[in-house]
């Protein structure tokens, strides 16, 4: 996987480079005949995305002045910057991705540099924009800085329609890979090879009628996918999981979710959760017991976390376990539980102690029932009755998108689980799911790339089909840019994702996978609504799949971490406190 170093950018001593050969007009017409000069004009993203962070650590020192309480961040005092910290949260995300960017393209060619150079404007033109009003509010009028003199004509120069167009067209002249090659090793091609043959032979031909009808996932596709390894890909081999890296399940997953998001790649989340959550807090017997059936698919997972009135606030979760004998006791109710239906085990959080114990008062529960398959009766809905008497029963909520697995409420009464069944010591259950969510934003950046990539490439192979006024509506000017842009967003999300992929498998990158995961979501929404856009009037209808991955996109910024949660709770307070520590 391409890597780079993480963290704020510094900023760079050779922009005289870029001054001295006037780049930001004859780089434009190099095609590729003078590498000297392209590495240069990654030199000046470079320079760009080191003073980006040069700003982005004066606003956060001087936003961490405002809601410090001591030692510590005063929730209180952040709420009343909400907007400045949000903005903060993207900015971050983006310069992240630009100093990943800048280090996949810089052993490749043209096109992947212009890529980069593409997207890092694109994020300097934010971050200037953005710089102008938040020292403002921050009460430090007249001085917002400005980038370098250099930095700016870059900036004009690759965001100009001639820059932007040529690129365009470029994109539209390649017959795999619009956005760049990725960079992989062998082996991960390999696995992308294999995943993306298994996306387009099986689980495309199925996409939309899952999509369209509301189905369940056919048994058939749910048995392909444990052969191939999908249930274990984040399981290791000594448990009978596929498990290489965590770049090998980022690649499954976009190749997955670019067939179908609910059908493809979304069915790898909950065993990704589940197994963090027991390689973490289990016993031996406990990991011995589950990871082989989780792996093999035999076990169907739900995670079931979420209630009512406890969405990402996760600490505030009510639903209790009461200890009875041998086992306990859930009461209460989840929501949102995905796949619960077909499920045989929920991974439920509930609380063990007092409510006013937060989050040191949850642990963590597999409770198992009777899962039901597509065709045994009614998918929307079930109810399991112990022969001791306890309950659980569940109904699917109406979703727009996001279709093959439905999403239910679920309710227990008196249901028993076996002390054998809890995962960890009692009061773990919230680090312990944290340990699976993490795990789950990153693979949640990579559905997202998979619905992005699949709206890009159907854009491109509309337009050129499209006649309009007498030519194919890629020939027009604003086409090439909005195509561009597409190709620039996704390409910094992957490159971001394959980092934070190799960060973790260090046993770091919990921030990074949040901030990837609230980059990419964002931008799944803007790639699918531009891709429909282009469709024009036959995006909007059922008769092309574009308005599937729009419909689709919009959940992602929703579940595994709600944007404004990630932003104000995770990205900004975590990079806040590093200037009052």
């Amino acid at each position: 996987m391409v890597g780079c170093s993480c963290g704020l950018a510094r900023r760079h001593s050779h922009q005289h480079r870029c001054r001295k050969n006037r780049l930001y007009t004859s780089a434009i017409g190099t095609h590729g005949k003078d590498s000297r000069l392209m590495s240069q004009g990654l030199t000046c993203a470079g320079d760009l995305t080191g003073e980006s962070g040069i700003f982005l650590d004066q606003i956060g020192s001087f936003l961490a002045e405002k809601v410090a309480d001591g030692k510590r961040i005063s929730t209180q005092r952040l709420n009343e910057y909400q907007p400045e910290a949000f903005a903060l949260a993207r900015h971050l995300s983006q310069n992240t991705a630009c100093r990943s960017l800048i280090e996949w393209a810089s052993s490749l060619g043209e096109l992947e540099h212009q890529v980069t150079e593409l997207y890092c404007a694109m994020a300097g033109a934010e971050i200037s924009h953005w710089m102008q009003y938040t020292y403002a509010s921050l009460g430090f009028e007249n001085q917002a800085p400005a980038f370098s003199e250099t930095v700016r004509e870059f900036i004009t120069s690759r965001m100009s329609t001639q820059w932007m167009t040529r690129l365009g067209r470029r994109i539209m002249e390649r017959q795999k890979d619009p956005a760049g090659q990725l960079g992989l090793g062998e082996m991960h091609q390999m696995v992308r090879e294999e995943f993306a043959r298994f996306s387009d032979e099986k689980v495309q031909p199925l996409a939309e009628e899952i999509h369209r009808h509301d189905q369940l996932i056919p048994e058939s596709l749910l048995t392909a996918m444990g052969a191939l390894g999908v249930f274990g890909i984040s399981i290791p081999d000594q448990y009978g999981g596929a498990f290489i890296d965590h770049g090998t399940m980022i690649i499954a997953t976009e190749e997955l979710s670019r067939a179908s998001l609910g059908a493809g790649g979304s069915v790898i989340t909950r065993p990704e959760i589940c197994a963090k959550a027991i390689l973490k807090g289990g016993t031996k017997e406990q990991k011995a017991h589950w990871l082989p059936k989780i792996a093999s698919g035999e076990k169907i997972i739900c995670v079931a976390v979420t209630e009512p009135d406890a969405g990402s606030d996760v600490a505030s979760v009510k639903l209790a376990a009461r200890q009875s004998g041998d086992g306990w006791l859930l009461n209460g109710e989840k929501t949102w539980c995905t796949f619960a239906g077909r499920a045989d085990v929920l991974c439920v959080l509930a609380r063990t102690g007092a409510i006013d114990e937060g989050h040191k008062g949850l642990t963590l529960f597999l409770a198992e029932k009777p899962g039901r398959r597509q065709g045994e009766g009614d998918e929307y809905s079930f109810k399991h009755t112990q022969d001791g008497g306890g309950v659980v029963e569940g109904n699917a909520i109406p979703t727009i998108g996001y279709r093959g697995m439905h999403s239910f409420s679920v309710s227990f009464q008196d249901y028993y689980v076996p002390d054998s069944n809890r995962i960890g010591e009692l009061g773990q259950g919230f680090y312990l799911q944290m340990e699976g969510f993490s795990g789950g934003r990153i693979q949640t950046a990579a559905r997202a790339l998979g619905v992005m990539e699949a709206a890009f490439r159907n854009a491109i192979s509309y337009v050129q089909d499209r006649q309009v006024f007498g030519q194919s509506l890629g020939e027009f000017g604003l086409t090439q840019v909005k195509l561009a842009q597409m190709a620039a967003r996704i390409q910094a999300g992957r490159q971001l994702a394959y980092h934070v992929g190799t960060l973790m498998d260090r046993g770091q990158g919990g921030l990074e996978a949040s901030l990837v995961k609230f980059m990419t979501c964002k931008d799944a929404e803007w790639v699918t609504r531009e891709a429909m856009q282009l469709h024009g009037g036959m995006g909007y209808s059922e008769e092309y799949p574009v308005s599937r991955y729009w419909q689709d996109a919009r959940v992602l910024s929703i579940f595994e971490g709600a944007e404004e949660v990630l932003a104000l709770l995770v990205i900004a307070r975590q990079y806040l406190a590093r200037f009052i520590l």
